[in-house]
């Protein structure tokens, strides 16, 4: 393999530029080929006036419109979308799901897979689902004995977003509380403790990038012309470091604070010498 390559598994479009914005622009600038696969189309993620909502399947397109624009400013390399239903992922078949995933993680061949933490950043049951499907997805993907045309690929590192505590209250500052209702009780981000954290990439450089992401989703920012006054610092707040916890790796571990999400692996040039 003569190129890094990163994949994000994500469940909903806007998910790749709020939580995850910052590396996928970062690495795209250093050369690095990035890939999405998203789950759903969003088609229920309506925060207007509720007789205003166009209906599933028109929000849907115009949220999938909304996610290519960003996609594009993000400089993503390919997205794909599975086409499941927005809140209803977790209700999926699990082997149908992990399947699709195998075939996209053995098609691109990643060295790094990111996606959400096992509590769905805060207790969103979609996040949940793909976190799971996801982990699940890197084990079948290297089974030789997986039902796949393709050949089997392990992937070297595994990361779950892990947002700190002091990100979760710079979000809240500017979008408000991130707080859901499901199966009666209330569920919200908490944000991860310092000590827990494996991982933090410095990417205040794309910070204006992934702000120009993030303001491509319209219909999922009511509150667009206060974010789009916030002064430069608090933008920076926002989108300038991304946090996270190695779930998996094959190449390093350690209590060492990494900064890259390919730390461990070869350089590119090394890779194309080993093949």
């Amino acid at each position: 393999m003569s190129e890094r390559r990163l994949m994000c598994i994500l469940a909903h479009p806007d998910d790749e530029s709020l939580a995850t914005g910052g590396i996928l622009a970062k690495y795209a600038a250093e050369g690095v080929a990035t890939y999405l696969v998203c789950a759903t189309r969003g088609e229920r993620g309506w925060h207007g006036d509720p007789a205003s909502y166009p209906g599933p399947a028109a929000l849907g397109h115009i949220r999938e419109a909304e996610l290519r624009a960003a996609a594009k400013m993000l400089r993503l390399r390919e997205v794909h979308l599975l086409g499941y239903s927005d809140g209803e992922l977790d209700q999926a078949p699990a082997p149908e799901v992990i399947g699709a995933l195998v075939s996209h993680l053995r098609r691109v061949r990643p060295q790094v897979v990111v996606t959400f933490d096992p509590l769905g950043y805060y207790g969103h049951p979609d996040h949940i689902a793909i976190s799971q499907h996801t982990t699940a997805a890197l084990v079948a993907a290297a089974a030789p004995d997986h039902p796949s045309t393709l050949p089997p690929h392990s992937v070297a590192k595994l990361y779950y977003i892990a947002a700190s505590e002091q990100a979760v209250a710079a979000y809240q500052a500017a979008l408000g509380d991130l707080v859901m209702r499901v199966d009666g009780v209330e569920r919200r981000a908490a944000g991860w403790r310092s000590w827990a954290l494996t991982t933090s990439v410095d990417t205040s450089a794309y910070w204006r990038r992934v702000w120009s992401a993030v303001a491509c989703h319209r219909t999922q920012l009511p509150g667009y012309d206060a974010l789009r006054q916030l002064p430069p610092a608090h933008h920076r707040a926002l989108w300038g470091t991304q946090t996270f916890y190695r779930a998996m790796s094959l190449v390093n571990g350690g209590r060492d604070l990494e900064e890259d999400l390919f730390c461990g692996l070869p350089e590119p040039a090394q890779m194309r010498s080993a093949a």
